[in-house]
């Protein structure tokens, strides 16, 4: 495929949204990692937007069963960047299935948000960052339905 025209064909027909949904949970998966580490070697977190990191990070709802609730979002994020990959290349039950992942994940997000901003009453600009490519995804996922709609 060393002709041009055959790179912009190939390029041209690859699919748009589950790329963009790969870069997004690759994101996701960096940011979930690094929370995690950060809690299992008990290292603080530099919160320099927003105060509140260590009170949310440290918080009884931080891990399930002493699984840094960071390292079920790493896990999330990879299954959503590998089956935006799979889509990517044309797996349609991926793609269906990522769209179940994001709506899961955008949910519990819901749920962390109300976690931090009610019960914990403080913020973690980090989990806020997870919460924004949770969305993301979410909304990736839902958008591509309505484009198959227009078909």
């Amino acid at each position: 495929m060393d002709d041009p025209d055959e790179i912009i064909a190939a390029s041209a027909s690859m699919p748009k949204l589950p790329l963009a949904a790969a870069v997004v949970a690759v994101a996701g998966l960096v940011d979930s990692i690094y929370l995690t580490i950060h809690h299992l070697t008990a290292e603080p977190v530099p919160c320099s937007i927003i105060s509140g990191c260590e009170t949310v990070l440290t918080s009884p709802y931080a891990e399930v069963a002493g699984v840094p609730l960071a390292a079920f979002g790493a896990a999330a994020y990879f299954i959503a960047f590998s089956l935006a990959l799979l889509a990517v290349y044309g797996n349609r039950t991926a793609w269906m299935l990522f769209g179940l992942l994001a709506v899961g994940m955008a949910g519990f997000t819901a749920w962390l948000l109300y976690l931090q901003a009610y019960v914990i009453k403080a913020f973690c600009q980090f989990c806020l960052l997870s919460a924004i490519t949770s969305v993301i995804l979410f909304l990736i996922a839902v958008a591509s339905r309505f484009r198959l709609r227009g078909r």
